[in-house]
């Protein structure tokens, strides 16, 4: 009788792992959807890396910045130029406005970080329909969890937001995606 008690001991301590492992982004990107849509600078502060999401910013508008300057046209031979400036420019741009207002606000818009977001007080009202922002959330691999954010103006811009595991169960915003949706 022992023994079976130990087995299924055993059993329910696994399952309870799982289940909290498994859940843990889960809790951790509604903390930080819930901090951004109440603009808790705070709770942003604490959920967020900002070293690691600067950096990942950075990396995405970049090279978004050069697939533009490539499909121009117009640029001639300077876009070799402009391509050369282009993460110069972006890394000073995002070093000064990637604070926990601009991601409140990135969040509460479902857009990319623009400069002047940072100035800009979180919108802590109803939504119009137009700009409704529409969430979807699903893991990457073990270690990375994305929360899509789509809006119904823009269907075919999406900016995911990545949360990095930080330990067992610990979770933090450490990157961007701002690639089309497939």
């Amino acid at each position: 009788m022992n023994q079976k008690l130990i087995i299924r001991l055993g059993g329910a301590a696994v399952a309870v792992f799982v289940l909290a492992y498994a859940a843990s982004p889960l809790l951790a990107a509604r903390s930080l959807v819930q901090a951004a849509k109440t603009g808790d600078e705070r709770a942003l502060e604490r959920q967020v890396d900002f070293p690691a999401f600067r950096a990942s910013l950075k990396d995405e508008l970049s090279a978004r910045m050069v697939a533009e300057m490539r499909k121009d046209d117009r640029l001639g031979g300077l876009s070799g130029l402009g391509m050369l400036l282009a993460p110069t420019l972006v890394s000073g741009a995002v070093d000064a406005f990637v604070t926990p207002q601009a991601i409140a606000v990135m969040v509460q818009e479902g857009q990319a970080p623009k400069p002047d977001l940072a100035k800009v007080e979180p919108d802590v009202g109803p939504k119009p329909e137009s700009k409704k922002v529409r969430q979807s959330w699903g893991y990457r691999d073990l270690d990375t969890f994305a929360v899509t954010l789509t809006r119904d103006d823009q269907p075919d811009e999406q900016v995911s937001l990545l949360m990095k595991r930080r330990n067992l169960f610990g979770w933090k915003l450490a990157g961007i995606d701002l690639s089309a949706p497939e």
